[in-house]
């Protein structure tokens, strides 16, 4: 999905997993970028604890684990919303604190 794929809707949910040792810079780079506003209330987020599991491959480059080998990582989902209009830079300031070279970022628009 693209960002001008919702585009038409003022508000989404943004979900995106990250190892537990950068849960909080990830947290605070979503809320600086306006993340999480639901009324009088700001840095509105909601977190659950999981484990994320891969194998990187040839040309990977992976923070955590060696290519070739199975991983597995204590990580956070981390869930907010934000307007469209801002979600673009939401997903830069995620990226530039997130230490995977891959990011997971879900988006689901509100209706």
């Amino acid at each position: 999905m693209r960002i001008r794929d919702v585009e038409h809707v003022q508000r989404v949910k943004l979900v995106v997993f990250v190892p537990l040792t950068h849960s909080d810079a990830v947290r605070q780079a979503m809320g600086v970028a306006g993340a999480g506003k639901i009324g009088n209330y700001s840095y509105c987020s909601f977190s659950m604890r999981g484990v994320g599991r891969y194998r990187p491959d040839a040309g990977a480059n992976p923070a955590i684990g060696s290519v070739g080998n199975f991983e597995s990582v204590d990580e956070e989902r981390i869930e907010t919303v934000c307007e469209t209009v801002k979600l673009g830079s939401i997903i830069a300031a995620i990226k530039a604190v997130h230490p995977y070279e891959e990011v997971v970022i879900d988006v689901y628009p509100l209706v």
